[in-house]
């Protein structure tokens, strides 16, 4: 079940002023004071001063390797991205059927997701209350990259005859997506319905979500006409 062609550009490359100058140890520690503290306070409330304090270095050093407040933070998120970025790879590069490895891209999405809870919940935090400029600054220096990847991928299957050809893959990509962070966001909720069976079973929630994607909710032979284009 999936897709149309969809015109997704690539999205630009990344500032340089968002990459450290040097992969160093001072670097790393940067980006780990950096990113605990981003996640405990949010963007606003924390200071270079503090990050440097944390981080056991000049705030100077901070700015030798990072232009501004702004490219530290990004770089931080770029960094939570780097598992996302990996399972993209194998997504992509590994044999097998490919539903079973969308259901364990999904299942391993998601569990990356609830493994750092804190940064999941800054980057959430971000999206919700970021406004336009924040959100066009994380399509073009954070996600974007791996989403125009995912799609690619998905359309790669369409192409093989693996997936539906019919379905925007854009669109199964926004909803693979925002399935898990539903999930994320109402996993405490969840374990409290009399009939949600997977709230405490992350990895049976993904396969059962990649079960719907694969398969639809139509019953076999329902003649009922589809809803999209």
């Amino acid at each position: 079940m999936f897709n149309t062609l969809v015109n997704a550009a690539m999205t630009p490359e990344p500032s340089s002023a968002i990459h450290p100058r040097a992969g160093t140890d001072t670097v790393a520690r940067i980006l780990k004071a950096a990113g605990t503290l981003f996640a405990e306070s949010g963007f606003d409330a924390v200071s270079m001063n503090t990050i440097a304090e944390r981080a056991g270095v000049s705030k100077a050093n901070i700015f030798h390797h990072f232009d501004s407040k702004d490219a530290l933070y990004v770089a931080v998120l770029r960094q939570a991205c780097e598992n996302s970025t990996e399972r993209l790879q194998r997504l992509g590069s590994d044999t097998g059927p490919f539903p079973q490895r969308l259901a364990a891209f999904a299942q391993h999405l998601l569990a990356d997701m609830l493994d750092h809870a804190e940064v999941s919940r800054l980057i959430l935090r971000e999206l919700l209350l970021g406004g336009a400029q924040r959100g066009r600054e994380f399509a073009e220096k954070v996600f974007g990259d791996n989403f125009a990847r995912l799609v690619e991928i998905l359309r790669a299957g369409q192409a093989r005859g693996e997936l539906r050809a019919d379905i925007d893959p854009a669109m199964i990509a926004a909803l693979l997506i925002g399935a898990n962070v539903f999930f994320f966001e109402a996993q405490e909720v969840l374990r409290h319905f009399r009939d949600v069976t997977f709230a405490q079973d992350p990895a049976r929630y993904s396969r059962m979500l990649a079960d719907v994607l694969l398969d639809g909710i139509l019953a076999p032979n329902d003649p009922a006409q589809r809803l999209s284009e």
